[in-house]
């Protein structure tokens, strides 16, 4: 159960806007998340998105961001504002705090990989099935562009360098369970409190 939380509030300005802040705050955040890791890979801290808004042709995640953990120790351990100390002057992090007693609701924050460009798909394939790119882009090409409505953060892999889209998935739940996450902070199957 998720007890305490901290929240981030992202403050743009005109040179820098929410967008590639979310990246560079979201970059920080992952790799604090990283060194909270168990042996099996657990992290016991879940995000969540207060301003997160769901369209039909776009959804948007808002300038804020929660840290959740089930005690106080987990929170102070991580230490945000010494993740984020870099990006001070973009960010505001309040005090740990508990969770209050009224909640809206839970939700699960989950990653979604939706199927995205035929040109992705085709480099995915090429390098997968180990056949030219040409050749894998054909087998797409009658494929017609959709849009994804679900918001996303711009993300380096810091393993292989290339950027990529954290796809954010929102989903209302009725009760709450587990309490382990990924290094994103998200799950599939664990929810957070939502006040």
């Amino acid at each position: 159960m998720m007890k305490y939380y901290q929240e981030l509030e992202l403050i743009p300005q005109d040179e820098i806007n929410l967008h590639f802040l979310w990246s560079k705050v979201f970059q920080q955040i992952h790799l604090g998340l990283v060194e909270m890791q168990d042996e099996q890979g657990r992290i016991p801290i879940g995000v969540s998105f207060p301003e997160y808004k769901t369209g039909e042709k776009y959804s948007v995640l808002g300038g804020k961001l929660r840290l959740l953990a089930g005690d106080e120790a987990t929170l102070d351990r991580f230490d945000a504002a010494q993740w984020l100390s870099r990006l001070s002057d973009y960010v505001h992090c309040t005090g740990i705090r508990p969770v209050p007693e009224k909640l809206t609701g839970y939700a699960i924050y989950q990653r979604e990989q939706p199927k995205t460009s035929n040109e992705r798909l085709a480099r995915r394939y090429a390098k997968r099935h180990s056949v030219d790119y040409d050749a894998a882009l054909e087998r797409y090409s009658a494929m017609t562009h959709k849009t994804i409505a679900t918001p996303f953060i711009r993300l380096k892999s810091l393993s292989g360098d290339q950027a990529f889209c954290l796809w954010i998935k929102k989903t209302v739940v009725a009760e709450p369970s587990g309490s382990t996450f990924s290094s994103y902070g998200l799950s599939a199957v664990a929810s957070v409190p939502e006040f």
